[in-house]
């Protein structure tokens, strides 16, 4: 018996019935109701407060401004235009001369750039304290501001040159060149402190400690201790350091602004002291080559 279209539908069926080929009703559940699907009601984004019509100016230094003797002076334009300066300049009582602003270029609106400057070798170091200014010119626009320096950025490189200077009164130190190492993977080599004494006398110069960098480090300890004492007029000497590498990964090697900077700690005349003392580039050159033939490096990269 065939069953007809009529009674295939019931208001509020539960099942739907539909006809077989062969006579027979089939029963199917009915669809199960459709599940919501949750809105997201994005965030409003948050305005932009509007200009204040001010510049504002902080120092920064990073590892490869130090290494390349430099430092940089931020401009933040928080105008309502660009402004394109034509000239920067800072002053600092620390230092004996005004220091031009280098890489001039636009700084849009609500925007910031660094600028370098390049750290002069003789300061002031008669004047150990300060607060520096810079001077931006746009357009017919002069303006002097007052330059923050949260991490004493001009303060700590005058200290550290002025440290340098009174120690070149009794030796001249420096890095040799050459890294000696037998050459094979794992072996350690020798980094060589210089002293060039001056033949003059004055204050006694003790060298207490030198530490490693992210590249280079002591071998057998985690910071070398000479502890040798100098005076100007001793005989010039060499301090020889076991050295190693640090890591051998990439990211260590990628750190190269300050792989071949080693901090020197001493005592002047009695007084503590910290500078820093980079290698020259053949030198580091020769250091980075030991560290990478010692980590294996070059001969997987030959390979």
């Amino acid at each position: 018996m065939r069953c007809s279209a009529a009674a295939a539908l019931v208001a509020t069926a539960l099942l739907l019935t539909a006809c077989s080929d062969d006579g027979g009703t089939t029963a199917t559940p009915a669809p199960s109701p459709s599940r919501s699907i949750r809105t997201l009601t994005p965030l409003p984004v948050p305005e932009e407060p509007p200009p204040t019509g001010k510049l504002r100016a902080d120092m920064r230094q990073s590892s490869r401004d130090a290494a390349a003797g430099r430092m940089e002076v931020w401009i933040d334009n928080d105008t309502a235009a660009e402004i394109t300066p034509t000239k920067i300049v800072y002053t600092d009582p620390r230092f004996r001369r005004t220091l031009p602003g280098t890489r001039l270029r636009p700084i849009p609106s609500q925007s910031e750039r660094g600028y370098p400057l390049y750290l002069p070798k003789q300061p002031a170091c008669s004047h150990p304290k300060g607060r520096g200014t810079v001077t931006v010119t746009y357009g017919d626009t002069t303006k002097t501001i007052r330059v923050e320096d949260s991490t004493d950025v001009a303060g700590r490189y005058t200290g550290a040159r002025c440290l340098e200077i009174a120690i070149g009164e009794v030796a001249a130190l420096s890095w040799d060149d050459d890294v000696p190492s037998d050459g094979g993977e794992g072996d350690p080599g020798t980094l060589t402190l210089v002293v060039d004494t001056t033949g003059r006398p004055g204050p006694t110069l003790t060298i207490d400690t030198v530490s490693g960098t992210p590249v280079l480090s002591p071998d057998g300890s985690d910071v070398w201790r000479p502890d040798a004492t100098i005076r100007g007029t001793d005989a010039p000497s060499r301090i020889d350091l076991p050295l190693k590498p640090t890591r051998c990964d990439a990211h260590a090697f990628a750190e190269s602004g300050g792989a071949t900077a080693f901090k020197i700690g001493l005592h002047l005349g009695g007084e503590p002291g910290q500078i820093t003392l980079r290698m020259s580039v053949p030198g580091a050159k020769n250091a980075i080559d030991f560290a990478r033939t010692s980590c294996g490096m070059l001969k997987t990269i030959e390979d």
